[in-house]
């Protein structure tokens, strides 16, 4: 059977989710609320099937209800989650974890004690190009690994698409380091195991509320060294954005740039790798949805936990507050 899941929150992601889920199957969103009507009638003219609730609870509690997506703003992760498991559903949350560190410790605590099942929508854990680079690492095309670099640029932040979101400007909870460093970091920590921060700086603007423009950081997995570098403005187009994580190895390098793309190197160029599947962005949401319902089902699952976001978290906020 397949899994009845609440949504909580009809933003960019729960769109963009629930339509995935249509699209390739996994999982169903039986039920959604947002405290937003206009997010609510929204999501009613895309999905005229889908109920929606008058209230959180219902979407939690509901006895049609297998699971519990959470994609609210931040600030409100710990505080669904903690009804999901009240409920004894199992819970997927949106990324980051949270936006304060000791809650999230206690939450992941709660939800370690609960065993209802928990896990966090960090999308490179199903990514196609992922399990490519994963391949080559462990079938020693790459090499011994040399060092990873991390590079995000943004001309615009939030990006077009992301305006409706307006917390994502925001320093309490927004910033281009809790919403997309925070994929590389857990991708750098699935790869290579747990990051430590050497020395880290965040550049602010003086407003004392927006997020971040620019931060640098020089962590270390072991003995590799992983760098990271970030930034906002320049051209106002989207086009020109730069999104890229390489791992530099002793007899080739690889390559994952925006997104869902990968090329390898040996010296001579970049060659595109994946070339047998026709859109890897799409087999990637095919993957991802799948996964979830997985999950949702008490099926084995490669998501990662509450107490994998808390490491990534954890990382975030110490290079925000260097």
């Amino acid at each position: 059977m397949t899994a009845r899941v609440g949504v909580i929150g009809l933003g960019v992601m729960a769109t963009r989710m629930i339509t995935n889920a249509r699209h390739h199957g996994g999982f169903t969103a039986a039920a959604a609320w947002d405290p937003d009507p206009a997010a609510c009638e929204r999501a009613a003219e895309l999905f005229p099937d889908l109920r929606i609730t008058d209230n959180a609870a219902e979407a939690i509690k509901g006895n049609d209800i297998d699971g519990v997506y959470i994609a609210s703003p931040p600030i409100y992760h710990r505080e669904y989650a903690e009804a999901a498991m009240a409920a004894g559903k199992p819970v997927l949350s949106e990324k980051p974890l949270g936006i304060d560190v000791a809650e999230s410790r206690i939450l992941t605590e709660q939800a370690a004690a609960s065993a209802t099942g928990d896990a966090v929508n960090f999308t490179f854990a199903t990514a196609p190009a992922v399990t490519a680079l994963e391949a080559a690492i462990s079938n020693g095309t790459i090499g011994d690994v040399a060092a990873v670099d991390i590079r995000l640029h943004f001309c615009k932040w939030p990006r077009d698409w992301q305006v409706p979101a307006a917390w994502l400007s925001d320093r309490e909870q927004g910033g281009f380091v809790r919403e997309t460093f925070s994929h590389y970091a857990y991708l750098t920590e699935k790869l290579f195991g747990p990051a430590d921060l050497i020395h880290a700086v965040a550049r602010y603007p003086d407003d004392g509320r927006s997020a971040e423009t620019h931060a640098l950081a020089m962590m270390e997995c072991g003995d590799i060294p992983v760098t990271f570098a970030g930034g906002t403005g320049g051209l106002d187009a989207s086009g020109a954005d730069r999104i890229d994580f390489t791992v530099w190895g002793s007899k080739a390098a690889y390559r994952l740039y925006d997104w869902n793309r990968l090329s390898s190197s040996t010296g001579d160029g970049w060659c595109d790798q994946l070339t047998e599947i026709d859109d890897t962005r799409e087999e990637g949401y095919r993957r991802q949805v799948e996964t979830i319902g997985s999950f949702f089902s008490g099926n084995a699952h490669v998501l990662p936990g509450f107490a994998d976001a808390l490491r990534v978290q954890e990382l975030v906020e110490a290079i925000l507050t260097a």
